[in-house]
C-alpha cells in the first residue's frame, strides 16, 4: 500500500550511481509520504507508505522533527511550514515564475477562468504558477501540486515536445490509469494525440483528468526555442463549451504565452548583454 503516489521507495528498479546516498532517498520518501489527502500520518502509516521498517521510519521522522520540518503530537506526524523552503529554493531560482505571474493574472482577468503554468518533472506536471478563480476540481490546486502528465493539457503539451526516445521512456515507465471514462489509456492513442498536439500547437483535454474539467494548454519556449513550460486555462464543462475553449480562450492564451516568452527572452538578453544598446 502506498498512501501518496510516489512516496514508496523503488530500490532496485534501476542501477544507482556510485555516489548515490540511499539514506537521503529514504528521508525524502518520508517527506513525500505526506500530502493533501494525508496531512497527518502515524509512524505505522509512514513506514507502510515508504516501505521502510518502523525503526527506520521513526529515526527519519524524529530527525525531521529536530530539524523543524515535521511536528509530532505524540501520536501522529505532520509537515511544518519550514518544508516549503525546499520548494521555494527551486522556485526562487526560476525566473519564469516572476516573469509569468503578471501575464497569467492579466489573462485570468480577461477570461475569468483559472490559469496555471507547469513544468515536467518525471511522469508528472508540477504547478509553478497558479491564478485561480472558481473552484472547479475536487482537489485544491496550488504551486507545487502534481498531476499525471498523460491526462492533462499542460502535460500533453510538454510530452509532445520531448524527443521520441524520451517519450518511449515515459510510456515504458508510466501507468496509464483510467481516471474518468474519457481518459485515454492506450499508448498508441496517446502517441497519436501527442503528434497532433505538436502539429497544432495546443492540447485540449476534455474531462480526462476529472469529470467536468475541461482545459486547453499551450507551450512556453525559451530563447533557444525549447519548450520549458506550458500554460493552460481550465473551466467546468457545464459552463464553457469546447468551441469556446478553442475559439475564444485559446487565442488569448497564445497571446499571454507569447508575452511571457518575450519577457523571458528579453531577460536572457539583458543577462548576457546581447540585447544591450540595440
Amino acid at each position: 500500500m502506498t498512501l501518496s503516489g510516489g512516496a514508496e521507495l523503488h530500490a532496485g528498479t534501476h542501477e544507482r550511481g556510485p555516489d548515490f546516498v540511499q539514506s537521503l532517498e529514504r528521508g525524502l520518501a518520508v517527506i513525500r509520504a505526506f500530502g493533501p489527502e494525508h496531512p497527518e500520518l502515524t509512524l505505522t502509516e509512514v513506514a507502510r507508505s515508504t516501505g521502510l521498517t518502523r525503526a527506520a521510519a521513526r529515526r527519519f521522522l524524529l530527525t525531521l522533527v529536530e530539524l523543524g520540518y515535521v511536528r509530532n503530537d505524540g501520536r501522529s506526524f505532520a509537515l511544518r511550514p519550514r518544508v516549503l523552503e525546499l520548494g521555494y529554493a527551486y522556485l526562487s531560482g526560476l525566473s519564469l515564475t516572476d516573469v509569468a505571474q503578471p501575464h497569467v493574472e492579466e489573462f485570468v482577468s480577461k477570461v475569468r477562468e483559472s490559469s496555471s503554468i507547469s513544468v515536467l518533472d518525471g511522469n508528472d506536471v508540477v504547478y509553478v504558477v497558479r491564478v485561480p478563480t472558481k473552484r472547479i476540481m475536487t482537489i485544491a490546486i496550488s504551486v507545487g501540486t502534481r498531476f499525471p502528465a498523460y491526462c492533462t493539457s499542460m502535460g500533453r503539451v510538454l510530452l509532445a515536445h520531448q524527443t521520441p526516445e524520451e517519450v518511449d521512456r515515459y510510456l515504458a515507465d508510466v501507468d496509464l490509469e483510467r481516471r474518468t471514462k474519457q481518459t485515454v489509456v492506450s499508448q498508441d492513442a496517446l502517441r497519436a494525440l501527442l503528434a497532433e498536439v505538436r502539429s497544432q500547437g495546443y492540447a485540449l483535454v476534455d474531462q480526462e483528468m476529472e469529470d467536468g474539467l475541461r482545459s486547453v494548454g499551450v507551450p512556453i519556449r525559451d530563447a533557444s526555442g525549447t519548450v520549458v513550460a506550458a500554460m493552460n486555462v481550465s473551466a467546468h464543462s457545464h459552463r464553457v463549451s469546447i468551441a469556446e475553449m478553442t475559439g475564444e480562450f485559446l487565442p488569448l492564451l497564445r497571446v499571454a504565452a507569447k508575452r511571457i516568452e518575450d519577457d523571458l527572452w528579453a531577460q536572457g538578453s539583458r543577462r548576457d548583454g546581447s540585447g544591450a544598446g540595440g
